[in-house]
């Protein structure tokens, strides 16, 4: 199973808000988001969550918290206390590929173990306290490039 970084990332590093919120609406970037991962499970933190107010239909959405009484009134949503117990379960899913969605807490503790990263780089900066966090480039290698009107999404694969 492939563990890959999905997110899209203003031109001075900024991710989103401090509550959650992407700072841009971009709807082809959207578009992107969702033709990529329609059908997988999709992990993410409680901000990132909340900000969204629903699950996406036709993924599995899991929601990584510390808080043990959270609670929706959501079928498609499973809790977990930890990003590894949200990957040990994934991996029950015999799905080829799980992504992580956000926020930045998130992706500091997947950065150093996701197998992929798919970056919609914007060009443009944004406002908002949320930073991707800093990479080794030298430890990626970038396996596809597709520019867009207001983005590049590019695709790095983690070299072995």
């Amino acid at each position: 199973m492939k563990i890959i970084i999905i997110v899209a990332i203003a031109e001075n590093g900024v991710i989103g808000k401090a509550n959650g919120d992407l700072p841009w609406q971009v709807k082809e970037d959207f578009r992107h988001f969702k033709n990529t991962t329609l059908g997988y499970p999709i992990v993410m933190g409680r901000k990132s969550f909340e900000a969204l107010g629903k699950p996406l239909k036709g993924r599995e959405n899991i929601v990584i918290t510390h808080n043990k009484n959270l609670s929706y009134n959501f079928e498609n949503i499973r809790i977990f206390y930890s990003l590894d117990s949200a990957i040990d379960y994934c991996k029950t899913l015999n799905k080829e590929k799980i992504f992580i969605t956000g926020g930045g807490e998130i992706y500091k503790q997947a950065i150093s173990f996701a197998d992929e990263m798919i970056i919609s780089h914007m060009k443009f900066e944004a406002e908002g306290e949320v930073k991707f966090p800093e990479f080794d480039i030298n430890k990626w290698e970038i396996i596809s490039k597709d520019e867009r009107e207001k983005f590049v999404i590019v695709t790095y694969s983690r070299k072995i």
